[in-house]
């Protein structure tokens, strides 16, 4: 069975770059051909797409990201990572990695075949 986890500092100070790693286990490497998604859930806010990279590279991000947002892939690891630059308060939130096999580049959370189960980054000094 699939799973994913995220993994990556729980606090980040402002100004400094946010990075987390989607480790996925339970995989033969079909995933390695599916979409890598990152979202994010600030509090008392809905989910937000943040961006997507697909197995050959291209990547999708949320125009309102573009500037400071990285994803990146390596498969022989099975792990995907996040990069957020310029990192401020207003990044603070449960941010879930995801994986499915048609882009989507939304929020629906059923429209994604794995989920991470979400790990919480506070932006603070």
């Amino acid at each position: 069975q699939v799973q994913l986890q995220e993994s990556g500092p729980g606090l980040v100070k402002p100004s400094q770059t946010l990075s987390l790693t989607c480790t996925v286990s339970g995989d033969s490497g079909t995933t390695n051909f599916y979409y890598a998604t990152w979202m994010r859930q600030p509090p008392g806010k809905g989910l937000e797409w943040m961006g997507t990279r697909d197995y050959s590279g291209t990547t999708y991000y949320s125009p309102s990201l573009e500037s400071r947002i990285s994803i990146s892939r390596d498969t022989s690891k099975n792990q995907f990572t996040l990069q957020l630059t310029s990192a401020t308060p207003e990044d603070t939130a449960v941010y879930y990695c995801a994986l499915d096999p048609v882009y989507y580049g939304g929020t629906d959370v059923s429209k994604y075949d794995y989920w991470g189960q979400g790990t919480q980054v506070t932006v603070s000094s």
